[in-house]
């Protein structure tokens, strides 16, 4: 997970403004692993963000796997990120890693209040399904 952090680094790292890397967010949300039409309802959605999200996770032989959607593309991109450094994890792995590279590359910073609370939020639900998944081993 650390070597997947360190490459968003770099690669947010050759952008000089926030508009570049706006735009390289939305070239990012093209990544993002289609959700389920079924699973575009409000049990899947994020609350607390400005667009609308839905991210559904599912365990296969011990790891985690994430899909998701939002209306908005630069959501999109983030979520992507975020599915790409926690997904195919183990749920350990996903309640025990710090996302650094969320501060590291300003993204916190530099999105709206909003949107800011809403990146907070997608990560408080992936690890909320790290932890049921994990629950559910343990019993």
């Amino acid at each position: 997970m650390d070597a997947i952090q360190q490459e968003i680094i770099e690669e947010f790292a050759v952008f000089d403004d926030w508009l570049d890397k706006y735009d390289y967010l939305i070239e990012l949300s093209d990544s993002l692993p289609a959700i389920a039409p079924e699973h575009r309802t409000e049990e899947y959605l994020i609350r607390g963000c400005q667009s609308r999200v839905w991210v559904d996770a599912r365990l296969d032989n011990g790891l985690v796997y994430f899909s998701a959607d939002s209306d908005a593309i630069i959501t999109k991109g983030i979520v992507a990120l975020l599915i790409r450094v926690l997904g195919g994890r183990t749920p350990e792995d996903i309640l025990s890693t710090e996302l650094y590279f969320v501060d590291s590359i300003g993204l916190g910073e530099n999105l709206s209040p909003t949107r800011a609370n809403g990146l907070v939020e997608m990560i408080k639900q992936m690890k909320r399904y790290a932890l049921a998944f994990q629950q559910t081993k343990n019993n």
